[in-house]
């Protein structure tokens, strides 16, 4: 099986890391099958050959972790970086890690959801106000209260 991988070159104490495609079984600084690139540590300057990268994942040759997120940061694949290293966390770690992802996920669906109600909310307030516009003021009429016909003197209602 093909694997990219990073393969230390340069002087002693100044490493320079070159970015090779080599049989997974192999020593990195033997023969390799193709260069595809470079990576100085130092400056975080890094130097692919974008075409040929993706030729050779395409091909099935796999990344090591730390090429493997070299390429996420160089935004020539896009995923998750990877936990590069030979320690792994344990169980309870892999439990906190998990319940943060779903916290996560959680609040963005509920943010969403708050957003799709605050909409439908506007929306129907919209449609509220169209019908209150399209719609006849009613008219109040004037009607007279036997109350305020007692309150008018008997004599007026005689002299008229």
């Amino acid at each position: 099986m093909l694997s990219i991988r990073l393969s230390r070159i340069g002087k002693k104490k100044m490493p320079i890391y070159s970015l090779i495609v080599v049989e997974k079984t192999k020593d990195p600084w033997g023969d390799y099958t193709e260069k595809l690139g470079t990576y100085n540590p130092h400056t975080k300057v890094a130097q692919l050959n974008v075409e040929r990268i993706k030729y050779w994942m395409g091909v099935g040759a796999q990344p090591t972790a730390t090429a493997h997120n070299l390429l996420v940061t160089e935004k020539v694949v896009e995923a998750d970086k990877v936990r590069a290293g030979k320690s792994q966390p344990g169980k309870k770690r892999l439990a906190e890690i998990a319940g943060a992802k779903k916290a996560a996920e959680d609040a963005i669906a509920a943010k969403a959801k708050a957003e799709e109600d605050a909409k439908a909310k506007a929306e129907a307030d919209k449609l509220a106000a169209e019908e209150a516009a399209k719609a006849p003021e009613p008219v109040a009429e004037v009607v007279e209260t036997p109350a305020e016909v007692a309150e008018v003197p008997a004599e007026e209602v005689k002299a008229e």
